[in-house]
């Protein structure tokens, strides 16, 4: 027997139309490309998204095309996210910073028709429009006045080609399995691979986005994200703000932490999204200047692990609770968040974030568990770790056009890659990616361990640890650093640090100081240039 309940769809269209009419006044504030700070709200953003479909079909763009967007955080953009899914089409968000040669060879795998591009990007489109046949347009997102001079004959004005519209559009109604947004992964290795949502698994993750134990976002909020929105889908954060009526406060190209600071206390920011590179700019430049936050209480750390000292700093210095999530691209991205429970309230500052430098529990929609290299599922101890599996209704069922063939076993089951560890509330912890955990001595050392110790030492900026070959313990961990300027921080030093928290077999055999180190187009460590630049490295102890 079935329930007598109406089938109504979940699509995108449904989030900024009801944004527009329970929350239309609601500001969206960005920093422009073109320099001015910029307001508009969720009724005029739903109003040009709906003239943005109608342009778009204008220029003949059937349902299920992929439109991509090279683009920073701004209005424009959500206009995008929400006119290009809502009449049907797949928004193809394309991360700026790959190489050029991963951006063509994903633009053409997607088979992009259009592409959206900020000003600060028309110089890329014209080093690649020779390698992209089948774009049949770059629709530039200004004005006639900030049109750029360009020898390519395929620009279009986006305020031109969306102001020609009259918005009388209504959005369709179509199947929520719909393909909605293409996001591929970073591919730090091979060819990057294409996740591709729906409007029913980003509406049910967005949901998840609102609830307390998730990122808890509500009306209430000012919200900045930080992380890009061609970084999974901005985390769905332009999905859940919609949904709840939240303020969005978009950063535009400028991510310094003066930048960053400035528009927090300008627009009354409460909560915030970034990952660790970001905050370790925002932390620098508050710290330098004295200040302090006015009206930020929250931020959501993901992307990679949090070190210790940066939630240290943000709670105890600045009284703002650090929310440590986890996720993936092939996960919508959200998986993890590490909010505390009830039972946690009356333990110590310390023991409170001896909790929160776990990556946090598994969200309602998602579910996790540790196995073997024999697939057998290991106990949720705290202790135990192995290959850390996840299935749910917004985690891929296998990459667009089948690349990397069948990526779930016959249970749904994903293998993340990563290594963690689950305890007995539910707390998992990454202990390493897969390819990246040091095997020494028949005993596992995890590289995040003790990088997220090394930053803790007086003098590190940032820090990187991968195994270099050795020829008794078969592997042993190098740590690779970057001083903070002025500093005259020596391998002793952090040798020294690091004996206060790690076991004597976890230190490293030495320590290496650089100018910088190499980063993912997401922001992650490139550990896989520093084995290659590091594989002949000769251990003191070797």
């Amino acid at each position: 027997m079935l329930g007598l309940v109406q089938d109504r769809p979940l699509l995108i269209s449904s989030l900024i139309e009801y944004a527009s009419l329970y929350h239309g006044d609601v500001e969206i504030v960005s920093r422009s490309v073109e320099g001015p700070i910029h307001r508009t709200n969720y009724r005029e953003v739903n109003q040009r998204a709906k003239k943005l479909a109608q342009a778009l079909g204008r220029l003949g763009v059937q349902p299920g095309e992929r439109i991509g967007t090279l683009a920073w955080n701004g209005y424009r953009h959500v206009e995008i996210y929400f006119g290009v899914s809502g009449m049907g089409c797949v928004c193809h968000t394309i991360n700026p910073r790959l190489f050029p040669e991963q951006i063509a060879y994903i633009v053409n795998h997607a088979e992009d028709s259009y592409i959206l591009v900020d000003l600060t990007f028309v110089p890329l489109v014209e080093a690649l429009a020779d390698h992209l046949p089948n774009v049949k347009g770059f629709i530039v997102m200004t004005d006639e006045a900030h049109m750029p001079d360009s020898k390519l004959d395929r620009l279009i004005c986006y305020e031109t080609l969306i102001g020609a519209e009259d918005g009388d559009y209504a959005w369709p109604d179509f199947d929520e399995n719909t393909a909605s947004s293409l996001c591929y992964t970073s591919g730090t290795t091979g060819n990057p691979k294409g996740v591709l949502y729906s409007n029913r698994s980003t509406v049910l993750h967005s949901f998840c986005v609102c609830t307390n134990d998730g990122l808890g976002v509500c009306n209430q909020d000012s919200i900045l994200p930080v992380v890009p929105m061609f970084h999974a889908n901005a985390w769905g954060i332009p999905y859940a703000a919609a949904m709840s009526g939240a303020k969005m406060v978009m950063p535009g190209a400028a991510m310094d932490g003066q930048s960053i600071y400035e528009l927090m206390e300008a627009e009354g920011v409460t909560l915030s999204a970034g990952v660790p590179t970001v905050w370790l700019m925002l932390l620098g430049y508050v710290k330098e200047k004295g200040l302090k936050f006015s009206t930020m209480t929250r931020t959501v750390i993901g992307g990679s692990a949090a070190p210790r000292s940066m939630i240290e700093a943000f709670v105890n210095d600045y009284g703002v609770n650090v929310v440590h999530a986890w996720g993936m691209t092939e996960m919508s991205p959200l998986g993890t968040t590490g909010n505390l429970l009830k039972k946690h309230q009356d333990l110590s500052e310390a023991e409170k974030i001896d909790i929160r430098l776990k990556q946090g529990r598994a969200v309602y929609g998602v579910d996790l568990k540790i196995v073997d290299d024999e697939g057998t599922e290991l106990p949720r101890d705290g202790k135990a770790f192995g290959r850390l599996l996840v299935r749910g209704p917004w985690i891929t069922s296998g990459y667009f056009k089948g690349e990397g063939g069948q990526v779930i076993d016959e249970d749904m089951w994903f293998d993340t890659g990563d290594v963690a560890t689950l305890d007995p509330d539910g707390y998992m912890q990454i202990t390493d990616r897969s390819k990246d955990v040091i095997k020494s001595g028949g005993e596992w050392i995890s590289s995040i361990d003790v990088e997220n110790e090394a930053v803790g030492c007086p003098g590190i900026v940032e820090a990187a640890v991968i195994a270099v070959p050795h020829p008794k313990w078969d592997e042993r961990p190098l740590v690779i650093a970057v001083k903070e300027p002025g500093h005259s921080v020596t391998r002793e030093d952090v040798i020294h640090h690091l004996e206060k928290t790690l076991a004597k077999w976890q230190l490293p055999d030495d320590v290496v100081f650089v100018d910088e180190l190499p980063h993912t187009a997401t922001g992650k460590l490139l550990k896989t240039k520093l084995r290659d630049e590091y594989q002949n490295y000769k251990l003191p102890t070797a």
